[in-house]
């Protein structure tokens, strides 16, 4: 058996499995090993995994799986994650150029911790139904607006997992999130998410509140937009672009180390 060393590090509640793979010695083939450092009764616990590793063109670059043991799309609370852990290695200072699933990324990182990471530009919003979204913020997501006072009962598995796996979605699957409009403007956007990949709910999605304040935008919302995951609070500016597109998007919050440790494997 050979030794892992790994670090935890969460963003709004959404974890992940740490690897400094810079001398590329991790098999990224290798989905069971995956799958068992995010198991959380039998592996470390996490809801995906990320390697760093070294790239010519960029400062880092980051390959994302899901809790799953495969491959992901964008994961933006990952990607802040990833930002914080590259500076705790070195790699970067407090600005960086890095290169994520779905292209390049540049981030920044506050004193206190706050990482601003930008995301790609929106190009444009398909309408569902009257109460539906559908956007691809470096990973797809289904938007769908709830009545007031209904968020916090609402069983997110079980409807969630219904839209992920209908016709529609089932071949290639969506990300599903539930909102609730705050009732002043000054309050945040209740969020809550069911992501493929992990095929739960998690405490927060990076991807995900992108694409509920880009959508909210269209529904009074104006950037910056303040958004209330089960696992904390993130914030979205964004430029809104008369052909429906979105430029200078940035996904703002903490991410945080929590421990390491070395597993065997």
């Amino acid at each position: 058996m050979n030794t892992l060393t790994f670090f935890k590090y969460q963003g709004t509640g959404n974890d992940f499995v740490m690897v400094d793979d810079r001398a590329q010695q991790f098999d990224e083939t290798n989905h069971q090993l995956v799958r068992f450092l995010c198991d959380r009764r039998r592996g470390i616990g996490a809801d995906g995994l990320i390697l760093l590793r070294n790239h010519a063109q960029y400062d880092f670059e980051m390959v994302y799986f899901n809790a799953d043991g495969y491959l992901g799309s964008m994961c933006g609370n990952g990607g802040r994650c990833t930002v914080a852990f590259a500076k705790q290695l070195g790699v970067i200072d407090t600005q960086t150029h890095f290169l994520a699933a779905d292209g390049p990324h540049e981030a920044r990182v506050e004193a206190d911790g706050i990482v601003h990471l930008r995301m790609q530009d929106v190009l444009g919003q398909q309408e569902i139904e009257e109460h539906s979204v559908f956007l691809n913020t470096g990973s797809p997501h289904l938007v769908q607006f709830q009545p007031a006072s209904t968020l916090a009962e609402l069983n997110v598995f079980a409807e969630g997992r219904a839209i992920r796996y209908n016709e529609q979605f089932r071949e290639k699957g969506t990300n599903v999130n539930f909102v609730e409009a705050p009732a002043t403007p000054d309050l945040p956007w209740q969020v809550r998410t069911y992501e493929r990949g992990v095929e739960d709910e998690t405490l927060s999605c990076g991807t995900g509140v992108t694409a509920v304040a880009l959508a909210a935008s269209k529904r009074g919302a104006t950037s910056p937009v303040h958004l209330r995951t089960p696992g904390g609070d993130l914030r979205v500016t964004f430029e809104a672009q008369p052909d429906d597109s979105f430029t200078n998007v940035y996904l703002i919050g903490p991410a945080t180390r929590v421990f390491e440790g070395t597993i065997s494997v």
